[in-house]
This record gives structure tokens, sequence and C-alpha cells, in this order.
């Protein structure tokens, strides 16, 4: 993948310390971080389903997974799934 690909985040409202279900940003930090270090353009889309996470390379969903499932805050180096979502879209066609 060229490393200037650009790729949409695509993200749902989800329940925080159950509280009102909103669209949040605070679990994405660590994923942001990890793709803008690894040169990627990411713009952020808000999508109605609830606790989603897309990443859309070229049209194609290249990773998905819950957002609750990422960690909270940080830099992404520590969460394993930024990892899998970084790969993703390196080997993205």
């Amino acid at each position: 993948m060229p490393k200037r690909a650009l790729v949409f985040l695509r993200y749902g409202p989800y329940r925080s310390l159950n509280l009102t279900v909103e669209h949040r940003t605070f679990r994405l930090r660590g994923l942001l971080t990890i793709l803008q270090r690894a040169g990627y353009p990411v713009i952020l889309q808000q999508i109605d389903d609830w606790n989603a996470l897309e990443l859309m390379v070229n049209g194609e969903v290249v990773f998905q997974c819950k957002i609750s499932d990422l960690d909270f805050g940080g830099d992404g180096k520590l969460d394993p799934l930024c990892e899998k979502a970084r790969l993703a879209v390196l080997y993205a066609y």
C-alpha cells in the first residue's frame, strides 16, 4: 500500500461509563497516532452502527472491531488491535 493512501476511520457511538451513547474519539487516539506515525492521512467519519469501528482503504473495509475493545487513550503502542489495524492498512490493495 502506498504510504500516502487515504484511510477512512468510520466509528459509531458507544456507551462510556454507563452514561449516554454518543460518538466519542477518546478510544480512537491510539489508533489515530499509530496510523499517522506510519504516514497515512486519516479522515474520521461518524456512522450509526453502535460500538463499531471500520478502517476503509480504496473503498474496501480492511479492518473492523468494536470500539470498546480498543485501549482508552495512550499512543497505541501497547494495544495489539492498533498493530493489527496498521498491518491491515499496510497490506490493503
